[in-house]
């Protein structure tokens, strides 16, 4: 069984730019207001949630791993 992440929007740096819908559209949708929201905030790695996070032009979007809540994106300094 691979890792589960606890992926998060800060929907107050949110621009709207659906890059996250982009990247990972299974994983991100945007509402009504053009604010991103995670379809699943628990769920399986994957390549396409990262690309995601990486990608977001304001990097609202944070990864750690479920349970011991250890940084995936953006990585610790």
């Amino acid at each position: 069984m691979g890792d589960r992440w606890q992926v998060e929007v800060d929907r107050s740096l949110c621009i709207g730019s659906a890059q996250c819908v982009h990247q990972a559209p299974d994983a991100f949708h945007l509402d009504t207001g053009r604010q991103s929201h995670p379809t699943d905030p628990e769920t399986d790695a994957g390549e396409r949630i990262l690309a995601a996070a990486e990608n977001c032009p304001v990097e609202a979007i944070t990864i750690t791993l479920l349970g011991s809540g250890e940084a995936v994106f953006p990585p610790e300094e």
